[in-house]
């Protein structure tokens, strides 16, 4: 019954493998359609890179690209040769062989963990659907492959990407949670694939005949291209609504049937699954140069000392020592030059990689834990995603930042509107939000985790009728337990905020309820404010437009699953509704046909009495704003003028005359429905029961704005109360519920920048489009009437007041959307289906087809209106940026919004300040660009000769920025798009490099992207990237240091980052605290590694001189390998994670410091050579004052290196003592550890290994040195005279340059003691909830605490 004949060739299978996928059921007849199914890979999982056997050969492989650790390597073989050996050969292979251990063992950890996960979503079970047994069987996801037919239920995963064939639900939805791929929690609507002959029954996969050819794997998401054949040759298209995505969950649905056309690491979750993002820092760039130049400083002395032991075998007469005189001199010194090369191989610090590493792990781990980046109300502490660059935090220079849901909360709360060219401020709207936010702030202070009710309901909803659990997974990560909990507070913080009060309880406007209320009652209005037809028309098309233009899902507790609950009837027939219409004379209502409408149930209702009288949206009274007469304060009333009125009236001829006619019969109508209704008291109560169940409506939206606007519209009692892919219940003020037929959704694109829904509108029949969108493109696609002159006149007015209040908007920093429409004739209508069905059943240039169709409907639009939505600023928001342009880091505002909004919220957030100025570059052309660019760098050039220079800010943390007139651009989209072209890429680069800050508005993630790569690679500066949205993806890829906001948006931003914080404010503390402290740390220690190392390496190249350039050592070779190893390795590591040269506090209250420290940086070339000349000074009172001091005596070599090693370690753990700006007891304990160790080791050495390090004897050696005080005396001696020039230089520095530390004391004082309590009663209160200790520091570390968040702290706050 699966077979099908075509005309396949052997040689076929691979070529339809590379061209596209074809998926038939897998127990089909067909032998070649068997055999390709089988070529498709299973749905087992792997992700671990090593097994038992590929272990040893691929890890030793990977640890061979670090050239440190193929140096070690051959140099240990290089022992074993009998000529060049240095010491005994098992000797010289236990370093490598550690560090090689050592690193092994973190892989294997790393890779058990990989392997658990693996298994367990492995043997995750679902139910396969057996041709055998013809039944759904259980069976392991491993064993699910392409071609099978699963079945699901609520609350299950996905185990494979799957087109959905069937659903219980019997309009054939789906819908399911992405939560888990991509962190959005909003339910995505999945439909079945349309025209199959068995959809509505129950599905037996055996009666399933089609064919499916679709599209090879790929990453995209948001894409998925196919078609379905059915035996009848008839083709049905397939897109990414038919598709089921592994790792999603199945919600409020009982059971779906897919077949599985993706599996294992072909579906787009897995081929997503980057794993952890790698990149290398610029000190590991700096560390790589740096060790090359030890490598010559190597060659170097092992050529030094081939020549002189050649030069001394030359030289010697009559040696009264044995010496190999067959060697001639040259072929000795040659054999020396190998042995010098073991001898000194520690000049080239084996152990520093692996350091690197542990310390920046270390600084991950208190970055992690900083109470100061935790978020008590998301529960969200900051993602470290990549391990390596921490030490990049503090050389940023240019900051790249999104400003929807980066600057601003991105939670829209509806604000103001402009209908039919009049606008209304909502003035009363405008004082609940002054309300909510002294609330927030009085709430802030007794709140430890918010939760939101309105999200509980959402969860609640969404588990009814489903009785299976759900699990958590993560298909795309291994992650732990406490980033799964992280996520889930996240996702229920992102619910909570789509139906927050404030977005929930808009308060409407007076005089536009006055003029719904005549609409809806027309007898009580007075005839001199009546609002003519076309207006009362606009309003109900504006708010229709913005209750079903979306894609919000609809949920409540008594409608789990989002049906559409059955449409009520009418407060009037709709015969007697159309006639109304037809006596006022509405346009949009006038082409009235023979369209029957939907079959409505219910009980009649009196018009009044859905007025708006009942829900939360009761604070304000129509009837007392009814003497009013639109004469709101700023609002516009030049549609009052005669001339206007006179337009007006030309398509509502005789509405006067017949006015009173028509109150009479509504009035007729009204008494009528009373009489005849037999349950009138009954009626009231219904009201208050449908606005409870109103009230409980939950809207899941897929971006603030939408739900904003629905909850607009719904506050003026224009409701969405239940969505199918076909139709959606809506209730109108004065009509009651409707089903409106949903005949096309033209979703938003970055293209278009709108969206469109194709409806048939509920009482004429017309098919009519429905448009929402950016103002930039709306405004272009508005009609210009070419009828009557006045007509004309009509419609330019309204965009031109429309214009005007987009700009009004756009000043306060509001975020603008135009609202239009457009009535299509039948005709019309089905020329364009045609076409548009074309494009949705192709598999080639798909999306391209498909936006082409939505841009030949979305023309000659009618303008209804504009809408202004509030999007606040974060908390703190203008000091964090403040603080980083002192801090010498320009920021710049890269935005799709409009300028005047992005220059609004510049203002705002002190990007911008009154004395600076402005720079705007809107250009018409190529050309034009080209001038203007230059004629603005010779402004600014001029402008900035005539500057003088900002003082340096002092004590008082004055800001440079604010005291002086800076340049600022703002440079639009398009004249974006020709600046990053090549010819003017280098003027602009020019202008923006000589302004403070940029702002770069209407651009798109391309540009934004080619922005951060121009000024990373032309000037090469160190950038970071900010973003919350799928739209900043691009841009923090591109950048050095990319950051996600982890908002309302999803988790695409963070899951592209390489930190992920919750709020802007925290860049502060990340950059100019962590950021310091890191670049500092890591810089300073590596510098100490290296001066170790060349210090300890010295005395041995001393000793060359003194032994005839022989190769030997003053020490026994277990010292030797085990000293730079062992005993001065972990005091470095201390020193790495927990120095902090300067406190939080004054990083904080003076970050000049940031730039500071930028300007004269720690780790330069100047630098590396000054440690290394101290370095081999230190070697040279470390060697030459033993050797003076014991000239004559007759101590043996070992005895003679025993006083050499002791002031050697003392000389370098001093100096590290010396170096640290922060002393506690955790570095006096490992001090003390580093120098027992060494003494309990070599006496233990000493007093029981005679044979250990032959040819030498070390027995009673280091006990009878340790028992002179000759011993002491040296040590004391030698440890001071190589510090003293160390000392005298920090007491002459610090003398001339008083520390920051002591210019900024009264910034704020040391509170350690109640930072230490604030964070043991966090982790008193939440150890519980089994959550790690937070810090915000680092333990133990007495002069660096964070200021105690007090009572007055919270407060501020929000």
């Amino acid at each position: 019954m699966y077979s099908w004949e075509l005309p396949y060739h052997r040689h076929s299978t691979k070529e339809r493998l590379r061209k596209k996928r074809t998926v038939v059921p897998s127990c089909t007849d067909d032998e070649e359609l068997g055999k390709l199914l089988k070529l498709y890979k299973s749905n087992k999982i792997r992700t671990t890179k090593y097994s038992l056997l590929s272990f040893l050969p691929k890890n030793l492989f990977e640890q061979l690209h670090r050239f440190a650790n193929v140096y070690f390597i051959a140099l240990a073989v290089l022992n074993f040769v009998p000529v060049v050996e240095a010491f005994q050969p098992e000797i010289a292979v236990v370093p490598v062989v550690l560090v090689l251990s050592l690193t092994a063992i973190k892989d294997i950890w790393e890779d058990h963990r990989r392997f658990k996960s693996d298994h367990l979503i492995n043997r995750l079970l679902c139910r396969v659907y057996s041709s055998k047994q013809k039944a759904y069987n259980d069976q392991c996801w491993k064993d699910v492959r392409v071609g099978d037919f699963v079945r699901l239920s609520c609350n299950e995963i996905i185990p494979a990407d799957m087109l959905l064939l069937y659903s219980s639900d019997p309009r054939g939805v789906c819908y399911i949670e992405t939560a888990n791929l991509d962190g959005e929690t909003n339910l995505k609507q999945r439909q079945v694939v349309s025209d199959l002959p068995l959809q509505g029954e129950e599905f037996t996969p055996e009666s399933f005949p089609s064919r499916i050819e679709c599209e090879n794997p790929n990453n995209d998401l948001s894409r998925f291209r196919g078609y379905m054949e059915h035996p009848s040759g008839v083709r049905v298209g397939l897109h990414n609504s038919n598709l089921l995505l592994r790792s999603c969950t199945i919600r409020n649905t009982e059971t779906v049937v897919g077949i599985v056309v993706y599996a294992g690491h072909e579906t787009k979750a897995m081929m997503n699954n980057s794993g952890p993002r790698y990149k290398r820092s610029q000190l590991e760039k700096r560390l790589n140069t740096d060790i090359l130049w030890c490598v010559v400083l190597l060659i170097i002395m092992c050529l030094t000392s081939a020549v002189g032991h050649g030069l001394w075998l030359k030289n010697l007469k009559d040696p009264v020592f044995g010496v190999n005189t067959d060697t001639s001199p040259a072929l000795a010194g040659f054999y020396v030059f190998w042995t010098m090369i073991i001898v000194l191989q520690v000049l080239i610090p084996i152990s520093l990689y692996v350091s690197i590493e542990i310390v920046k792990l270390g600084q991950i781990y208190f970055i992690h834990n900083d109470l100061d980046l935790y978020n008590e109300q998301l529960d969200s502490r900051i993602q470290c995603r990549a391990l390596n660059i921490t030490e990049d935090l503090g050389q940023i220079q240019y900051l790249f930042s999104d400003k929807t849901g980066t600057l601003t909360e991105n939670k829209m709360v509806f604000c103001r509107c402009s209908i039919y060219g009049v606008e209304y401020p909502h003035v009363e709207n405008a004082r609940r939000l002054e309300v909510y936010e002294a609330e927030k702030n009085k709430a802030a202070d007794h709140s430890v985790t918010l939760r939101s009710g309105c999200s509980a309901k959402s969860r609640s909803c969404r588990s009814l009728s489903c009785n299976r659990s759900s699990v958590s997974l993560h298909t795309l990560t291994a992650d732990s337990e406490e980033e799964d909990e992280q996520l889930s507070n996240q996702i229920q913080a992102r619910t909570s905020a789509f139906c927050s009060r404030m977005a929930k309880e808009v308060v409407p406007d007076p005089e536009l309820v006055r003029k719904l209320n005549w609409f809806s009652s027309p007898l009580n209005e007075a005839s001199s404010g009546t609002p003519s037809s076309l207006e009362l028309a606009y309003i109900t098309d504006f708010f229709l437009a913005l209750t079903i233009c979306n894609s919000v899902v609809v949920s409540s507790p008594s409608q789990p699953r989002h049906v559409v609950p059955e449409a009520r009837t009418p407060l009037k027939s709709l015969e007697e509704i159309k006639l109304m219409f037809q006596r006022f004379s509405f346009p949009p209502f006038s082409a009235l046909s023979t369209f029957s409408p939907p079959q409505i149930r219910g009980s009649p209702r009196n018009f009044t009495s859905r007025l708006f009288t009942r829900g939360k949206t009761g604070s304000f009274s129509p009837t007392a704003n009814n003497a009013t007469d639109g004469s709101e304060p700023g609002r516009d009333n030049d549609m009052d003028t005669p001339k206007l009125r006179c337009i007006l009236d030309f398509s509502a001829p005789g509405e006067g005359g017949n006015a009173a006619q028509v109150e009479d019969d509504i009035k007729k109508d009204d008494i009528k429905d009373a009489k005849t209704s037999p349950d009138g008291p009954r009626q009231e109560v219904e009201v208050d029961s449908d606005s409870d169940v109103d009230d409980e409506l939950l809207y899941e939206a897929e971006s603030p704005d939408e739900a904003a606007l629905v909850h607009a519209a719904r506050a003026y009692r224009c409701t969405l109360r239940g969505r199918s892919p076909e139709s959606l219940l809506v209730d109108l003020p004065g009509i009651g519920s409707l089903a409106v037929q949903l005949l096309h959704i033209l979703p938003f694109d970055s293209n278009r920048k709108r969206m469109s829904v194709v409806v048939r509108h509920p009482l004429t029949g017309q098919v009519v489009v429905y448009t929402k969108g950016a103002d930039s493109v709306i405004m272009d696609l508005a009609e210009t009437s070419k009828g009557a002159e006045q007509a004309q006149e009509f419609h330019s007015h309204i965009k031109d007041q429309s214009q005007k209040h987009l700009d009004s908007y756009a000043r306060e920093g509001l975020r603008t959307l135009c609202i239009a429409k457009k009535a299509l004739e039948e005709e019309e209508y089905e020329a364009w289906l045609k076409r548009h069905l074309l494009a949705e059943s192709s598999i080639e240039n798909r999306e391209e087809l498909l936006l082409d169709s939505a841009q030949r409907l979305e023309t000659n639009l009618t303008l209804l209106g504009t809408t202004g939505i509030v999007d606040r600023l974060q908390e703190d928001v203008p000091e964090t940026i403040e603080a980083l342009q002192r801090a010498g880091i320009k920021v710049w505002v890269l935005t799709g919004d409009k300028q005047e909004t992005a220059i609004n919220i510049a203002y705002a957030c002190k990007l911008l300040r009154p004395n600076d100025r402005l720079l705007t570059a809107n250009c018409g052309s190529k050309d034009a660009c080209a001038a203007f660019l230059k004629e603005l760098k010779l402004e600014v050039q001029c402008g900035q000769d005539g500057l003088t220079e900002a003082p340096a800010a002092g004590a008082h943390g004055e800001s440079s920025s604010g005291s002086v007139s800076s340049f600022i651009l703002v440079i639009d989209g398009q004249t974006l798009d020709w600046a990053l072209q090549e010819e003017l890429k280098r003027d602009f680069l020019e202008l923006s490099s000589r302004c403070k800050a940029v702002l770069c508005c209407r651009s798109t993630p391309l540009q934004k992207s080619e922005v951060v790569r121009l000024i990373r690679d032309q000037l090469g500066v160190m950038t970071l990237a900010v973003g919350d949205g799928a739209n900043d993806v691009s841009m923090i890829q591109m950048a050095d240091v990319g950051i996600g906001i982890s908002g309302q948006e999803g988790m695409q931003a963070v899951m592209s980052s390489d930190f992920a914080i919750s709020r802007f404010k925290h860049l502060s503390k990340l950059l100019l605290v962590h950021g310091h402290w890191c670049y500092s740390r890591l810089a300073n220690m590596i510098l100490y590694f290296f001066y170790k190392n060349v210090m300890y390496v010295n005395l041995l190249f001393w000793y060359q001189f003194v032994c005839g350039f022989s190769g030997s050592v003053m020490t026994n070779s277990w010292v030797l390998i085990l000293f730079n190893l062992i005993f001065t390795s972990v005091p470095p590591l201390i020193y790495g994670i927990l120095d902090q040269d300067m406190p939080a506090e004054t990083l904080k209250g003076v970050p000049e410091l940031y730039q500071a420290a930028q300007t004269s940086k720690i780790y330069v070339p100047h630098m590396f050579w000054i440690t290394v000349l101290d370095a081999f000074y230190q070697s040279l009172v470390c060697f030459f004052i033993p050797y003076f001091a014991l000239t004559g005596s007759d101590v043996g070599i070992l005895s003679f290196g025993s006083p050499i090693n002791a002031s050697a370690l003392f000389i370098i753990l001093l100096h590290q003592v010396l170096e640290s700006h922060t002393l506690t007891w955790i570095h006096g304990l490992v001090l003390l550890l580093s120098g027992g160790s060494y003494f309990g080791f070599v006496l233990l050495f000493s007093v029981s290994c005679v044979t250990c390090s032959p040819p030498t004897n070390p027995l009673g050696v280091e006990t009878l040195q340790m028992s002179q005080p000759l011993f002491y005396i040296i040590c004391a001696v030698t440890t001071f005279t190589a510090l003293l020039p160390r000392m005298l230089f920090r007491a002459v520095y610090s003398t001339v340059h008083r520390t920051a530390a002591l210019k900024s004391s009264h910034v704020e004082k040391v509170e350690s003691e109640n930072y230490r309590k604030r964070m043991q009663r966090w982790n008193l209160s939440h150890h519980r909830v089994n959550r790690l200790p937070v810090c915000a520091n680092n333990p133990g570390l007495e002069p660096s605490t964070l200021h105690t968040q007090t009572h007055t702290d919270r407060q501020r706050a929000v």
